[in-house]
């Protein structure tokens, strides 16, 4: 009977051991991209990889604050709109293009040009002009300053 109780322990023991050492799954990686909680050079670096890698980022939620850009584009008849966030310098500018989800006339729905803003979105890619593009869909534009 000791011979039996001291295997069960030893066998216990293993694989309470087996079971401790055992490879843990990574985390998931953050659906969430929060740019408003980077420093300006970690959040300029963050959009400068946004725009050249864009493919890693769909399907994310961005949040980020910025200046408000209208841009209209003769070829499409159409505005674009962006959030620019400039470098820590203040000499260089990177943009993410927005849409603003449902039904918004411009200008009177939106910001002024130059105006400080947050959007949080979903990192999007679209098809025009037979190229693929990529943008956030947003449900609100936020002023805040």
């Amino acid at each position: 009977m000791k011979k039996i109780s001291a295997v069960l322990l030893g066998l216990c023991a293993l694989c309470a051991l087996a079971a401790g050492c055992a490879a843990k799954p990574a985390p998931a990686p953050s659906d969430i991209v929060d740019l408003t909680a980077m420093s300006s050079t970690l959040v300029y670096a963050e959009v400068y990889n946004i725009t050249n890698n864009p493919a890693q980022y769909v399907g994310k939620t961005i949040k980020m604050r910025g200046t408000y850009q209208a841009n209209y584009y003769e070829p499409t008849a159409q505005y674009y709109h962006s959030v620019v966030i400039a470098d820590a310098a203040a000499c260089c500018a990177q943009g993410l293009e927005f849409e603003w989800a449902g039904k918004h006339a411009f200008p009177g729905d939106y910001p002024a040009n130059g105006a400080e803003v947050e959007v949080t979105g979903v990192f999007t890619p679209y098809q025009e002009l037979g190229q693929t593009y990529y943008h956030l869909t947003v449900d609100g534009i936020d002023v805040v300053g």
